[in-house]
């Protein structure tokens, strides 16, 4: 299917069809050790990988990988595994009080929730992307995952500074999500030990497990022989990284013994399919889901790898399917997707999942049922497999091409998995011809086979979510039979294949040409302005590959009325969905309050919907691109210009030019968004009704940037944000253990792109904590920012903030996403005036002088300046808190009188009078009726 029509073939992608097709054999095996990586396992049994790769530059992406997850754990020790992980960041023998967090912030390497470190029922990997252009950096990084191995100090101390910091990660988890996630774990690990042994523990054992409990379980499982060291990056060679992990770790040893073995723990399969119709109050949306196990095997030769490439068209296919089954006229679902993962080492998981309107789960899960049958009735067509195995084709030939861009994450996840579950690490350039060899002759009937595996027999878990019980278990047991009787008696019809154009450009425009041309040769940029007005920026990267602008500007969009009537009831099911979530509620507040009753900020109410006229918004979204003139395209990435240009213009340029201007705006006449903070303190509670306590926390101040210097205090806010969210951090998780993570974020949108004029936002603190804690929170968080803006911060402090921004930035030049947006971001700037030069230049010139004027001093001043001075005199906080029941609001009024206005005590202390004498006199009349 050409959907270009003819262009001329990147010289790059005949080095793909060039690649030489091999003779292999099913029963051929893969070599055991990893391809292009120094491997090897030291004396005391621990497995080391080291590959040499230069994406991103002077960076080495490290991990400790150990084969101890919760699976491992006791009943007195659920939640260890994974506490012992939160512990290795706090203490070790070299390192105290959080000082390897410090250590590393110093180099630029971010600590974050789930950043560092994850534990899973199977394993628990530590992860470090850290630099190495400076010296001894490597060195000390290693030996940190060196101080993980053997080193973790496990005191009283220890265990209660980081209780609170996991209990919150705890609570976190207990939203709709998480309880749906736990509720259908359930099912598929029933009767194994997995059942009961989720990552995160019990709530029980996070209070008051021991410090000897903790320490038993890690000096019993964290054995050399159970660890692997992976480090991936931009050496200069292997071999001394290697002596590296040899000098940090050949001399450590565990505890006198021989090593523990793995146990391993069976998940048995049943042939009776198990239900549950789920109602959860809060959930986002209506949901069904079918999954079924079958055993993990390891893939290990020729044979298993095409069985994998079947498997993918499978899924590939089936999810076109559902996709063209979701656009139909009154469709069962609105989304649906298929695949397969590895959930625990012995299970593998088919799971598909489907989004559907209110109280249409069962139509849903008919649907679903009845296609998969439908497959292993009559198959897929041979278009279906020829599509899928097209897209397989491309991926494959991109990832080849591509090589040499990889991160050096995703190799070092490779390794990873290479230790954890044996996958054989190939490369790419057999892989690449593997993949060319085998996918052209894997043939329909081979990936139709796997609609097998969905059948109810098969250890099959079918789940409904609903936010109101609808959908019951006959009801989906009656679904099933249905469909199974359907296969059966041979009444399930062939897929009716829809027809599809074998081009989506029908007509050729005529070419355009360039009307003027400027290099930008400091930033390795081009930018055309071609004859119908558009503007095109391009810049040769050489990062990855990654257009059908032509259709948006010469097709008109014209609504039907099953496609309105879809996109309504899609949005008004994400509406009620948002109206559901107690989060929600918290957020409408949080804008109101800060933004006033801006039309920007309002949240969209289902009655809103019926003032939506489709055919009016259609006709406005066509009129935005009737003007070629008013875009400028910017394209990032490795393109050769040959064959860039000549689509450019005829694609681009054959956009035909209207007689008129169209939507041309001075944008000193554009309007800024209406909004007007607080001028005083404002503190407010939002309750809401909840599964399960949830508490969360913004404290918002506002902030206005003088248009003199408005783009360096820009950076300044980008400075002082991220020392803000470092010290708030330390204070609440670090010193007093009683938050998981802290977020500091600054909003600066609304104003108009005029070049006058100051820019108004707001910089915002976010965190979520024990309801009882919050107040305590607030105020310390206060107490941190105000000690900044009276004392200022240490000279260790700017160093930390100006480490990570260097940092951040050097891996931005790496990426398209980076020259994507600074390109963007030129052209939009209020201080552009035709030349992207100019303004790249200045936004350089800003950053660096912020960078070198800064100091104690101003830092200090730049919180004075950019914050409300002191920052007590004008905030806001809001605090999302569990509803309580009357009587208890009753009781918290009268013991919080002083924070409330009068009125409200006297109006709730009348209530509960009210309650009182009603439940009397009921109890008087329920009396006399027994006497009577």
């Amino acid at each position: 299917m050409d959907l270009l029509g003819e262009a001329t073939t990147p010289l790059k992608s005949h080095k793909f069809k060039s690649l030489k097709l091999l003779n292999v054999e099913p029963d051929e095996a893969f070599p055991q050790d990893p391809f292009g990586v120094h491997y090897g396992v030291l004396e005391n049994g621990l497995h080391y990988y080291v590959r040499k790769n230069a994406k991103p530059r002077m960076r080495a992406a490290l991990a400790l990988g150990v084969k101890v997850g919760s699976v491992l754990e006791e009943e007195d020790e659920r939640g260890v595994a994974h506490i012992v992980e939160h512990l290795a960041f706090s203490a070790t023998k070299k390192y105290t009080n959080h000082d390897m967090v410090k250590f590393l912030e110093s180099i630029g390497a971010e600590f974050g929730p789930c950043q560092n470190a994850s534990t899973s029922s199977d394993e628990t990997i530590y992860e470090l992307l850290v630099p190495v252009d400076k010296p001894q950096l490597l060195s000390q990084a290693i030996s940190v995952l060196a101080e993980f191995s053997t080193e973790i100090r496990i005191s009283n101390e220890d265990l209660e500074k980081e209780r609170g910091a996991v209990l919150e990660e705890y609570r976190e988890g207990r939203n709709a999500m998480g309880r749906m996630q736990d509720a259908h774990w359930l099912l598929m690990m029933e009767g194994s030990k997995y059942a009961d042994r989720q990552p995160i523990g019990l709530e029980r054992v996070i209070r008051t497990v021991s410090a000897e409990t903790v320490k038993g379980f890690y000096r019993r499982w964290y054995h050399l022989k159970n660890m692997a060291v992976v480090a991936v990056g931009d050496f200069p060679d292997t071999q001394g990284v290697v002596d590296l992990i040899k000098l940090h770790f050949e001399h450590k040893q565990c505890l006198p013994g021989p090593p523990p073995t793995i146990p391993v723990s069976n998940v048995p399969s049943h042939e009776e399919p198990r239900f549950s119709c789920f109602a959860e109050a809060e959930a986002g949306g209506s949901a069904v889901m079918v999954s079924c196990k079958i055993p993990f095997s390891e893939m290990k030769t020729v044979g298993d790898y095409r069985e994998w490439l079947a498997e993918s068209l499978f899924h590939s296919a089936l999810n076109q399917r559902f996709f063209k089954i979701s656009r139909q006229r009154d469709p069962p679902f609105f989304s649906c997707s298929s695949s397969a993962d590895v959930w625990v080492h012995p299970v593998k998981a088919y799971v598909i999942s489907a989004s559907c309107k209110e109280r249409g789960t069962i139509e849903a899960l008919e649907s679903i049922l009845m296609e998969v049958a439908r497959i292993r009735v009559h198959g897929f067509s041979e278009r279906e497999i020829a599509i899928a195995r097209a897209f397989m084709m491309a991926d494959i030939e991109s990832a080849y091409l591509e090589r040499d861009q990889n991160q050096s994450t995703s190799l070092r996840d490779e390794c990873l998995q290479h230790f954890f579950r044996g996958e054989p690490v190939v490369g790419i350039d057999y892989e690449a011809q593997l993949q060319k060899t085998l996918l052209p002759h894997i043939s329909v009937a081979e990936v139709s086979k796997f609609a097998n595996f969905f059948r109810t027999t098969c250890s099959c878990v079918i789940k409904t979510v609903e936010p109101l019980a609808c959908a019951t278990i006959d009801e989906v047991r009656a679904t099933v039979s249905k469909v199974e009787d359907n296969e059966s008696n041979g009444y399930i019809s062939l897929w009716d294949e829809e027809h599809i154009p074998d081009e989506i450009v029908t007509r050729k425009p005529d070419p355009g040409n360039i009307a003027s041309e400027t290099d930008f040769p400091e930033f390795g940029a081009t930018e055309l302005v071609l004859s119908n007005g558009m503007r095109i920026c391009y810049r040769c990267t050489d990062f990855l590959d990654d257009q059908l602008v032509y259709q948006l500007f010469v097709t008109s969009v014209v609504p039907g009325d099953e496609e309105v009537n879809l996109v309504m009831e899609m949005t008004k099911e994400g509406i009620r969905a948002q109206e559901r979530d107690p989060f929600t509620k918290f957020a409408n507040r949080v804008r109101e309050l800060n933004y006033g009753n801006s039309y920007f900020f309002k949240p969209v109410k289902v009655k809103d919907l019926q003032k939506v006229d489709a055919k009016r918004s259609c006709q406005y979204f066509d009129s935005c691109f009737k003007d070629p003139s008013t875009f400028t395209v910017v394209i990032i990435g490795k393109i050769d210009p040959a064959v860039f240009l000549p689509l450019i213009l005829q694609y681009l340029g054959g956009i035909p030019r209207p007689s008129k201007p169209v939507m041309h705006f001075n944008r000193d006449e554009l309007k800024a968004l209406p909004f007007k903070f607080p001028s005083r303190t404002v503190r407010e509670v939002v309750r809401s009704q909840m599964q399960e306590a949830q508490c969360s926390v913004q404290i918002t101040f506002p902030v206005e940037l003088k248009a003199l210097h408005v783009m360096e205090e820009i950076h300044f806010v980008g400075f002082t944000t991220k020392l803000l969210e470092t010290k708030i951090m330390q204070a609440l998780r670090f010193k007093h253990g009683q938050v998981y993570s802290v977020s500091v974020s600054s909003f600066l949108g609304g104003n108009k792109p005029s070049r006058m004029g100051n820019v108004r936002g707001d910089i915002a603190v976010n965190f979520s904590c024990d309801p009882d804690s919050s107040v305590k929170l607030v105020d310390i968080s206060l107490d941190v920012i105000s000690h900044l803006q009276e004392e200022g911060p240490s000279d260790e402090d700017v160093l930390t903030v100006l480490e990570i921004e260097q940092r951040v930035h050097e891996n931005g030049l790496q990426e398209n996403g980076y020259w994507l947006d600074r390109m963007l971001r030129g052209y939009q700037s209020r201080f552009y005036e035709g030349d992207l030069s100019t303004c790249l230049k200045a936004q350089d010139e800003w950053r660096n002088t912020v960078r070198s004027s800064l100091t104690r001093s101003t830092t200090q001043q730049a919180l004075q300046r950019i914050l409300p001075s002191p920052c007590t005199k004008q905030y806001t906080v809001v605090v999302l808190m569990p509803k309580l029941p009357m009587l208890q609001r009753l009781k918290s009024s009268l013991f919080t009188s002083k924070d409330r206005s009068s009125i409200e005590v006297k109006v709730l202390i009348g209530v509960g009078a009210a309650l009182v004498l009603a439940t009397v006199f009921w109890q008087y009349s329920r009396r006399t009726k027994n006497i009577a």
